[in-house]
């Protein structure tokens, strides 16, 4: 981080100042920007305070006094960016070291405990309604049937998850791009906003690469069904119950229940998700003609093929490339 930037960051503001003096927070929030909920004890900061001519917003979280409980009509990140410090996030304890970025869903409860000198938590926010940890499963699971079956077994049916915390990997990926968004933030140079909202694209795709759903704690039916839909996500084009059933000892039939009994889905309907999201693949990112792209992930049968397509993707495959 550019020294002049993190010199700025770590002197102390208005309300900083009081903090210090009272150990108290002070509201940084005028009331228009607020709204009390009368059923929980809460507060919901409002969408559009933030955002009147802007798409993002960062800010330094005041130090020296705890944080109430409060959502968002928004989506939020919290990065550390020196320091640490705790929050209570969705009623779990969660903890941030350096270089951790916190992601904080729409509607998502979380308070923050008081942040010593040395503690630099940068908060950003923005507006964009379609981007949600939602949006970030669906970016995550096109590239496999896989990704889908572990984030459902992660979250449970009728769970949603509301955040999600991204450990400073070794290489710093998402450090390097968070370093970049809060130097042009608050270098205010040309074409700033624009460059931001370019790099907040990087850095979403970049939580996209870092999102992985723990394979720890599983069942060794949930470990076999795992390795199961590994094997299909790799041998998509050819693969045959009766080769999985041979590999992993078991008859047929009692795989196909297994199969069906774990995941929710048949074999054939894994099978062929996996060939539609190769073939979505290969429509988005190449100029291969439709026809072979079918051929290439296994389907024979065109006319089932974009009956399939529609179905899954809700679209047609040249809507694709127009």
């Amino acid at each position: 981080m550019d020294s002049q930037i993190m010199d700025r960051l770590k002197e102390h503001g208005v309300i900083e100042t009081e903090q210090l003096k009272s150990g108290n927070h002070v509201e940084d929030l005028p009331l228009k920007a607020i709204n009390k909920q009368s059923s929980r004890n809460d507060l919901t900061v409002l969408n559009n305070y933030f955002f009147r001519n802007r798409n993002v917003y960062i800010s330094k979280h005041d130090r020296f006094a705890p944080y109430p409980p409060h959502t968002h009509q928004f989506l939020e990140m919290n990065y550390m960016l020196e320091g640490s410090c705790d929050q209570l996030v969705d009623g779990k304890e969660i903890h941030l070291n350096k270089g951790d970025l916190l992601l904080l869903d729409v509607g998502c409860t979380h308070s923050i405990s008081k942040l010593n000198e040395n503690d630099i938590l940068i908060n950003l926010l923005f507006r964009d309604q379609s981007i949600s940890i939602n949006f970030l499963d669906d970016m995550r699971r096109s590239n496999s049937v896989l990704y889908d079956f572990l984030l459902n077994s992660a979250s449970g049916e009728h769970n949603t998850i509301k955040y999600l915390v991204f450990s400073n990997n070794i290489d710093s990926d998402i450090s390097v791009t968070m370093d970049q968004i809060i130097k042009e933030y608050y270098s205010k140079l040309e074409f700033s906003d624009v460059i931001i909202e370019n790099y907040l694209s990087i850095l979403l795709t970049k939580l996209v690469r870092h999102y992985h759903v723990s394979t720890d704690k599983k069942s060794p039916q949930q470990r076999l069904m795992i390795q199961i839909i590994k094997d299909i996500s790799e041998n998509y084009k050819n693969i045959h119950l009766a080769d999985l059933a041979k590999k992993y000892g078991y008859n047929k039939n009692y795989l196909s229940n297994f199969i069906k009994k774990e995941s929710g889905k048949s074999f054939s309907t894994i099978v062929t998700t996996q060939r539609l999201i190769k073939a979505h693949s290969l429509i988005a990112a190449t100029t291969l003609p439709i026809s072979d792209i079918i051929e290439s992930v296994g389907m024979k049968n065109k006319t089932s093929f974009y009956k399939k397509y529609k179905a899954y993707y809700l679209s047609m495959p040249s809507d694709e490339r127009k």
